[in-house]
C-alpha cells in the first residue's frame, strides 16, 4: 500500500467513484426505465459532476468513449468482470492489463476478488501481477472485496465484512470497496480491520434518496473514506442532484438532513 492522498481519485481525503461495470456484470436489464443510459455517454457525463472522483469502467467502454473525456474525468480501469449468465462459483476474469490502461490514460486500476470461492487461489494470484504492475506504472488499486462461496454464510456478517477489508490490505490494495454489514458498529469494525486501508462504501442497489443519503451519512461517520456508486446515481430521474447531495455528505461532512 501507498499513499495516495494526492491520487486523482482522493478529494479533501474522500472519494467518491462513479461506477459502471454493470452492462457487464449484470446486463441490459439494469437499465430498465433509464433506457437512455445504455449509451455510456450519458454516464460519462454524469462522471465530469465535481463530486465525481473516478469513473469505474471496462475496457469497451474506456478505448470507445474515454478518448473524448479524458479532461474531465478520472479513469478508474476496472481489469476483470464477469456476466450473469455465468451460472457456475463466482469468478471474475481478467480482461484487460495495467500496461493498455495505463496508455489509454487511467488514473487507477480496478480489480474483483471473491474471496471464499472455490477458485479463490487463482484469484488471489491474478491479483498479484495485477497489483504489482500497477505499482511499476505509479496507479493506485482499488479492490472490489466481496466473499463468496458455500463456506460464506451471511456475506455480509460483521465478521465476514471485516475480513474483506483486511484482505484488501494484506493483499496490497490502496482502497477495498466492501458491502455494507447493515450496521454502523459493524462498519466501524471493518474500517478498524483495514487499517491504513481506505475503505469504499459499495453503492448497492437503487434505495430513495433519504435512505441511501443517511447510509452514506453513518459510513463517513465511522471513517469510511468514501464510496463506489453506481445505480444509486444513474438510475435516478436526476443524477445530478444525488450526486449534489453526495458531493454535501461525503466532501463536506454534512448529514442528510443537511442536503435534503
Amino acid at each position: 500500500m501507498r499513499p495516495v492522498a494526492d491520487s486523482p481519485l482522493v478529494r479533501n481525503d474522500k472519494t467518491l467513484v462513479l461506477a459502471h461495470d454493470h452492462g457487464l456484470e449484470h446486463g441490459p436489464k439494469q437499465f430498465s426505465g433509464v433506457e437512455e443510459r445504455l449509451d455510456p455517454r450519458e454516464v460519462f457525463e454524469m462522471a465530469t459532476h465535481d463530486a465525481v472522483t473516478a469513473l469505474a469502467v471496462g475496457k469497451g467502454l474506456a478505448e470507445t468513449y474515454y478518448p473524448s473525456y479524458e479532461d474531465d474525468v478520472n479513469l478508474l480501469a476496472k481489469l476483470n468482470g464477469s456476466s450473469d449468465l455465468w451460472m457456475g462459483d463466482p469468478y471474475s476474469a481478467h480482461n484487460w492489463s495495467v500496461e493498455y490502461a495505463a496508455e489509454l490514460g487511467a488514473d487507477a486500476i480496478g480489480y474483483t476478488i471473491y474471496p471464499g470461492v472455490n477458485k479463490e487461489p487463482e484469484m488471489f494470484e491474478d491479483f498479484r501481477p495485477v497489483q504489482e504492475a500497477a505499482r511499476d506504472h505509479d496507479l493506485p488499486i482499488a479492490m472490489w472485496s466481496y466473499p463468496r462461496g458455500q463456506a460464506v454464510k451471511e456475506h455480509r456478517s460483521r465478521d465476514i465484512i471485516a475480513y474483506a477489508a483486511r484482505i484488501g490490505l494484506e493483499l496490497g490494495a490502496d482502497f477495498t470497496k466492501v458491502k455494507y454489514p447493515r450496521d454502523k458498529d459493524a462498519m466501524a469494525h471493518a474500517v478498524d480491520a483495514a487499517a491504513d486501508n481506505r475503505v469504499l462504501l459499495s453503492g448497492g442497489s437503487k434505495t430513495s434518496d433519504r435512505d441511501f443519503l443517511e447510509l452514506v451519512a453513518d459510513c463517513m461517520d465511522v471513517g469510511v473514506s468514501g464510496l463506489a456508486v453506481g445505480r444509486n446515481v444513474w438510475q435516478r430521474e436526476d443524477p445530478d442532484d444525488i450526486l449534489d447531495k453526495l458531493e454535501g455528505v461525503v466532501f463536506e461532512g454534512e448529514s442528510a438532513d443537511d442536503v435534503l
